[in-house]
This record gives C-alpha cells, structure tokens and sequence, in this order.
C-alpha cells in the first residue's frame, strides 16, 4: 500500500497543522487484562507506524484503556502516531471523591481522549445530561477531547433518533458551556439497540441519523472542528458502506482483533482516496 505524493499535507503534518479526515477510536472495556491490553497496544502500534494514513496525520487513531495501564498504552500508543485515552473521568480535578479518576489525571499520564455518557454508564451507573456535561468541562479543561456517546433507546425512524441525540448533545454541552468550557468533541453514534448486536444498524440509516447530528453539532459555538462517528457493533466493511458525512467509527468487540484495525484503516484510507493497493 502507498499513499500518494502530496508534500503540501507532509509540510501540514510535519507543522501539527492537519486535520484528520478519519477518526477510528477503539474502547477496550473491562474485556483485556493488564498484560494483554499493553500485548494489544504493541500490535497496534506496530500496525500504526507502518500505515501511511496514520503517519500523515489523515487517520486519528486511538484507543481507550482501563484507568490502570493507560500510561503504557499511551506511550506505547504514541510513538506511533495514535494516542490513548480514559474510558470515564470524574468530574472534579481533585479532592474527597474514593475511587474516582481526574481529567488531570488522565492528562498527566499522557491521556488525550476521555469517554463520556455511553450508555453503560446512564444506564448502570445512573448518569444524566447534567453529570456527563459536568464531565465534559472537565475534559475541556485537561486539555482532552471529550468522547461524548449519544443514541437512541429503541429502534425507529432516522428522523426520531436525530431528534432524541440532539436532545442529548444540547443538554450535555450547554451543561458545560454553562461553566465557561468549550472545545473540540467527538460525538459518538451509538443507538443503543444496536450495542452488542451482531449487526450495527442499516448504512442508510447511519448515513442519515449522522449527516444531520454532524450538521447540528458543528453549527453550535466552538464545535465547528467537531465530528460524529458511529459505533454500535461496528467492524470490517462497514466504513466503506457509509455516506460521507460519516467521518469515523467508534469500535470495540471488533477490534479485539488487531488486524481487524488494520483492515478498517486500509478501508478508511481508502474511502478517502489515500490509499492505493496493489493489484
């Protein structure tokens, strides 16, 4: 595989002035142990470092860990052009709060993301549009771009679940626009019915649900570098399905597999035409 010249976007690159043109984020859960979360970071990296996406910049990739090996993850991860993050934060930076984890934290330990309001969390751990707007000021002001996960409860038409996500990324972000805080998000399009499915939800119907949640999220007041991208029993060949307001996937039991992130890079590359491939 080879990209094609370009030396105008290297110089980009080379400057930190580029903006992806993809994002894959991969949420690594509760499933992976310690040592096979950082054997999984390494082969990721491996897989990174070799794909000329990723080393242009074009590609965002990153990864969130659990809490305790995401040191390692992010130096692992960051030598080779992607990064890694925290799959939750707390809202606060420091203080009285047993068991919590900070946004500074995460910072100091070399974290650039930090997941905010998947539905595991609204719905075992009971968090609302104001505790999840809470936390994401506090990624704003760690210097981390708030993984905000948005999606409908039950299946329906496009037009009802933009409406239902719109609700949810208006109340989490005003929550935190109302303490001064604003910044780069990434939304993630995760219908909840489609979590854990064999099957995500049809093409069209993403390719609409995301084209108007895109539309919405960067008309708001400092979101204009923000982006949607799906999850939700998102894999392999499903990238290249996708209309172009679709920007990325959020992955996690499909990306278990290392080469099924190779595979997903290649396709995104592709998709956007950085990518050539041998006949």
């Amino acid at each position: 595989m080879s990209l094609p010249a370009n030396p105008s976007a290297s110089s980009e690159a080379a400057a930190g002035t580029t903006q992806p043109k993809a994002i894959i984020g991969v949420s690594l859960k509760m499933y992976f142990g310690y040592e096979r979360t950082l054997d999984w970071c390494r082969d990721v990296a491996g897989i990174a470092s070799a794909h000329p996406a990723v080393r242009s910049g074009d590609i965002e990739l990153f990864a969130l860990p659990a809490h305790p090996v995401l040191p390692e993850c992010a130096r692992i991860l960051s030598a080779a052009g992607a990064a890694a993050g925290a799959q939750d934060i707390f809202w606060e930076d420091e203080g009285a709060f047993t068991g919590e984890v900070s946004g500074k934290m995460v910072a100091e330990t070399g974290g650039k993301y930090a997941e905010v309001g998947h539905a595991e969390r609204r719905r075992i751990f009971g968090e609302d549009d104001d505790v999840i707007g809470l936390k994401t000021a506090a990624a704003y002001r760690n210097g981390l771009t708030p993984v905000l996960c948005v999606g409908e409860p039950a299946s329906g038409t496009a037009a009802d679940a933009i409406k239902y996500c719109i609700r949810e990324i208006d109340g989490v972000l005003n929550r935190a626009g109302s303490l001064g805080s604003t910044g780069r998000t990434i939304v993630a399009y995760e219908p909840q019915w489609a979590i854990g499915a064999a099957e995500p939800a049809s093409p069209e119907f993403i390719s609409e649900v995301i084209t108007g949640l895109d539309a919405h999220l960067r008309s708001r007041p400092g979101q204009e570098d923000s982006r949607v991208i799906y999850g939700g029993s998102a894999g392999p060949g499903l990238i290249t399905q996708l209309g172009p307001a679709v920007t990325g996937l959020f992955l996690g039991r499909f990306a278990h597999n290392p080469s099924a992130v190779r595979d997903i890079l290649d396709e995104a590359a592709q998709r956007l035409g950085l990518l050539e491939v041998a006949a």
